[in-house]
């Protein structure tokens, strides 16, 4: 059986309100596309009816053209979730997609061939010229981007934007990285592009419309704390050699 060319996967805590509308749109638009693909959603520990919401859309929608499947990731955070997602998947390239769809549906395509070529990782860029943001409190985007000048300083020279929701990454680097990630909270992000830098991947970043959404789960704060000190213990195990 033909494999996917792109791999969809959505992390999923907490998200039964706005999952429906996402898959829709997602759904939607890649039964327009020309290539195969699939849908996978990781529910992630949630509290409410994540899970059952997302099984009776995949009991509705999977097919043999475009497999839409659930599963299910015991250890709470955004990055074990990605990472269960990346390697039960089975396409080309695996798109990381947050559930709240902050980037339209239709940017998708820019992230992988024939619209990309010779990249190995695409990620989304609320920073990068041409990016706009739309609705986001003065706030939230100061935050933003005081954590990534921290990040840009300490791990990550010349990227703009790590933390955007949307990543697409070719299948062998996708499984390489992953497999040596050891954060699975909100900055695995750093701790994956990190490693990619390390091995002198290709890494390109691709301004969108990005639209901000007042029911994130990120704790401004609280979260920006914990990932400025995992910015610090990625710096540390990698003088150590163990990143």
């Amino acid at each position: 059986m033909q494999k996917p060319f792109v791999s969809i996967i959505i992390p999923a805590f907490n998200e039964e309100q706005r999952l429906p509308k996402t898959l829709d749109q997602v759904l939607t638009f890649l039964k327009g596309q020309p290539y195969k693909s699939e849908i996978l959603v990781v529910e992630n520990a949630s509290q409410d009816n994540t899970y059952q919401v997302a099984e009776q859309f995949a009991s509705q929608h999977n097919t043999q053209e475009l497999h839409v499947e659930v599963i299910r990731e015991s250890v709470q955070g955004k990055g074990a979730a990605v990472k269960r997602g990346i390697f039960a998947t089975e396409g080309e390239y695996r798109f990381m997609c947050d559930a709240d769809l902050s980037m339209p549906v239709t940017e998708i395509n820019r992230f992988f061939p024939p619209n990309l070529e010779q990249v190995d990782i695409s990620i989304a860029s609320r920073e990068a010229p041409g990016a706009v943001r739309y609705n986001e409190p003065a706030y939230r985007h100061l935050v933003g981007r005081v954590f990534n000048t921290l990040i840009r300083i300490l791990a990550l020279p010349g990227l703009n934007d790590t933390q955007c929701g949307f990543k697409c990454f070719r299948a062998p680097i996708a499984e390489e990285l992953f497999n040596e990630m050891t954060i699975t909270g909100w900055s695995f992000d750093v701790e994956i592009l990190y490693l990619a830098q390390q091995r002198s991947y290709r890494i390109l970043e691709i301004p969108i419309p990005w639209y901000y959404n007042p029911d994130s789960h990120i704790s401004v704060f609280k979260d920006s704390m914990q990932m400025a000190l995992d910015i610090f213990k990625i710096r540390f195990r990698s003088r150590n050699n163990q990143v």
